[in-house]
């Protein structure tokens, strides 16, 4: 559950005081039972820095805090399972889960303090998280990814569609040419089951064909696939249906069937988003007809 590192971040942009997120990697960590996991997190400046474990349906509770160079752990029997560094001449922190057990298996958070002189109270500003998962299945990264495009009068949707990796968690954003993230005309849809216990994602982006001349990329970070950034090719050209399967990596038969039916409510979605209110009234009103039981002859209501 992500919903108290979300509550405590936002507070602090309720207030109109921002402050920079901790930045975490990767998403997710798979590791077998008895080995070691490591995960990272970067500041933008020298602070205090705590380490947070929550287990599902459970609020973070904190393992430790680094204050210097030494961790103070809020339970002493911690320190045989975690390790904490620090980059030599930047504030980046890692830390290290040693002798792994399914009791392990939750999400870690890093997170630092400040203080606001408006109210006098401190908060605490968590990063995105690192999960957990103690498998013994290991990770694969995605047998195809591509951004696939088609053009509705003066739009163009572009889909971002990755698939077949493990472990499911995977962060994907639509970024511009200075990396910085896309969140305007975008929906992002939700990870799905796909072949042999592996999974897939796919996001939108909506834009005026006028602005296709600026650089846009579809970037993922997966366990196995850290920062990898596809780039919206020429909008010039909208590719057919077969144009699409051409373009698969890998086997594109296997690919093509998920395709097809995820593609279905790719072009609901673009419907939707495209077609006037009017055209809203006229369909629900047609559905209302079709459940309304019709009068028989004669029976009064």
């Amino acid at each position: 559950m992500l919903l108290l590192p979300i509550l405590l971040a936002a507070s602090s942009w309720s207030r109109g005081d921002a402050q920079a997120v901790p930045v975490q990697h990767p998403a997710m960590r798979t590791s077998a039972e008895g080995g070691s996991a490591s995960m990272a997190c970067r500041l933008t400046k020298e602070d205090t820095v705590h380490w947070y474990k929550q287990l599902p349906g459970e609020p973070p509770k904190r393992i430790l805090y680094v204050s210097g160079k030494k961790p103070t752990f809020d339970d002493g029997t911690d320190e045989k399972k975690y390790q904490v560094r620090k980059h030599a001449s930047e504030p980046h922190y890692s830390l290290t889960i040693d002798y792994v057990t399914q009791r392990d298996a939750g999400t870690y958070y890093c997170a630092y303090w400040y203080f606001e002189h408006m109210s006098g109270y401190y908060y605490e500003v968590f990063g995105s998280g690192t999960k957990l998962i103690v498998s013994d299945k290991g990770n694969s990264k995605p047998e195809n990814s591509e951004i696939l495009q088609t053009k509705h009068k003066d739009q163009l949707l572009y889909v971002c569609l990755i698939e077949n990796f493990y472990p499911e968690v995977i962060r994907v954003q639509w970024v511009d040419g200075a990396d910085k993230e896309v969140t305007k005309n975008v929906v992002k849809g939700d990870v799905w089951k796909s072949t042999n216990d592996k999974y897939s994602v796919s996001t939108w982006l909506t834009l005026p064909v006028n602005m296709t001349n600026k650089n846009y990329f579809c970037k993922y970070d997966h366990e196995s696939q850290e920062n990898f950034k596809l780039p919206i090719q020429d909008s010039s050209k909208t590719p057919s249906q077969e144009e699409y399967c051409s373009t698969h990596s890998g086997n594109s038969t296997v690919f093509y069937k998920d395709y097809l039916m995820h593609r279905a409510a790719h072009l609901v979605y673009l419907v939707l988003l495209l077609k006037s209110s009017m055209y809203y009234v006229i369909v629900l009103f047609f559905i209302y007809r079709t459940r309304t039981p019709a009068k028989l002859p004669g029976k009064k209501t």
